[in-house]
């Protein structure tokens, strides 16, 4: 019985096996990544110091900032395109990427000067000059790593991007050692890109990429990434705005202690995302629920599946919070503890609802997937500047689950438009959430009401 399921599960090409296939090759590599991550962010602890988490937090609040607001859909197109095979639409496709790679560049370094004025650190000017060169590295990625997306064939991507984390790791952490400066993050956020690029080159077989412009193609990216481009902009807002409004609020070691307990209470969340991008577009597109019972029946089952591992590895980040904190950083991290409890607990809504708009992305609904998010974008900002402005820090993180809820109807919209929305799937974790978090927060209420007191 074992060994008949364990060739299914390496052989069969069902559509169920080789989403089970692609999700656990997922876990791997971004589970085997976040491990090295905590790794090399236990070792800068030591080596570094907790204002440069802080200033670190602000330059990639610009730099994904710059990527996401000139977005085009590349990614999403090639996963449920037609043509997301041919090598016209792939060369194309790549000669975009690094047009627009370049042009980052160029604005990160006409920003970065005004941009550390607004924040008062003039330093962080020269750090997004090099840290900018970076749009130019993504912008080469082969487009071989997106046709194995879109095929969930994900063995080799994942053995490639744990090698190069491993190899990039290595060289972040030599290089904090000498240097003990910020710099060694900065460098190595150009070096990581290239180092990354090698690998996947050498590893995954599959299109070899040039230079090419085919009008079609470029109709066909430019046609879909149109609403893609303006959804990708809010996207950062809702992303990346918890760092920027807090950069206004909170010291840069205030800030620097709120990226460690996020980087720790999202760790689950994230994997969730990951998963849920590589093959649920792939899914929806070969098996759309509104297909009929059987394809709705598939849908429901991988969600169940998914949002039940996803809630229970962020109710236990919850839980231990301050406990993992403990153990693993010195006392000016301490903070960070019940930080980790409150933001894995006001990202349980996100958890829950994770792949609802995806339906509409697999069906070429960009333009649906736009609206829902500039609902989104919406509701979260003024919810988190409310919070931040009138409750500080534990304000801010209400406000975050605030906008989540009230999000819910256009999201719920948007899914049934496309008959992929599943009510009962979203009531039965909501109620095992509030239950779940009502245990764990009631306890630790005289430490959440000493964290009112920041910001």
């Amino acid at each position: 019985m074992i060994r008949r399921l364990t060739s299914r599960l390496y052989h069969d090409e069902g559509l169920s096996w080789r989403a089970l296939r692609s999700g656990m090759w997922t876990l791997a590599g971004f589970g085997g990544g976040q491990a090295l991550r905590l790794v090399v962010n236990l070792a800068l602890a030591r080596l570094l110091f907790p204002s440069a988490f802080g200033t670190m937090a602000l330059i990639m609040v610009l730099i994904q900032g710059l990527n996401n607001f000139s977005d085009v859909g590349t990614r999403p197109a090639v996963l449920r395109s037609p043509r997301g095979d041919d090598p016209d639409f792939l060369n194309t496709a790549w000669t975009i990427e690094i047009m627009r790679g370049v042009a980052l560049w160029l604005v990160c370094c006409a920003l970065a000067v005004p941009y550390a004025r607004f924040y008062d650190a003039p330093e962080i000017a020269a750090y997004l000059v090099v840290a900018g060169f970076g749009s130019v590295i993504h912008g080469l990625q082969p487009m071989r790593i997106l046709t194995a997306e879109r095929h969930m064939s994900l063995r080799q991507v994942t053995k490639a991007d744990l090698l190069s984390q491993v190899i990039t790791s290595v060289m972040l952490v030599i290089l904090a050692w000498v240097t003990a400066s910020i710099w060694a993050l900065v460098v190595m956020l150009v070096v990581g890109g290239i180092v990354r690029i090698l690998i996947m080159l050498w590893m995954i077989p599959g299109h070899r990429d040039r230079l090419q412009w085919d009008r079609e193609a470029v109709h066909e990216l430019t046609s879909f990434g149109k609403w893609i481009f303006p959804s990708t902009i809010l996207g950062f807002l809702i992303n990346q705005g918890d760092k920027a409004i807090f950069g206004r609020y909170l010291t840069l070691t205030q800030l620097g202690l709120y990226n460690i307990g996020f980087f720790l209470a999202s760790f689950p969340q994230m994997l969730g995302s990951a998963i849920v991008a590589r093959i649920m577009i792939p899914l929806y597109r070969e098996s759309p629920p509104g297909a009929g019972p059987n394809e709705f029946g598939r849908i429901r089952r991988i969600r169940f599946a998914l949002t039940g591992g996803i809630l229970s590895a962020t109710l236990l980040v919850a839980f231990l919070g301050p406990w993992l904190v403990e153990l693993l950083y010195d006392q000016r991290y301490q903070q960070s503890g019940i930080m980790v409890t409150l933001i894995a607990s006001v990202v349980v809504p996100q958890v829950i609802l994770l792949g609802n708009d995806l339906p509409a992305l697999a069906a070429g609904d960009s333009r649906g997937f736009f609206y829902l998010i500039a609902v989104r974008a919406v509701l979260f900002l003024s919810c988190f500047w409310i919070g931040s402005h009138f409750g500080g820090l534990l304000g801010a993180l209400l406000g975050q689950a605030v906008g989540t809820i009230l999000s819910y109807p256009a999201l719920a919209l948007l899914a049934r438009r496309h008959h992929a929305w599943d009510p009962l799937h979203d009531g039965v974790f909501a109620l095992i959430a509030v239950t779940v978090l009502s245990l764990i927060l009631f306890p630790r209420l005289d430490e959440i009401r000493a964290l009112a007191q920041v910001g």
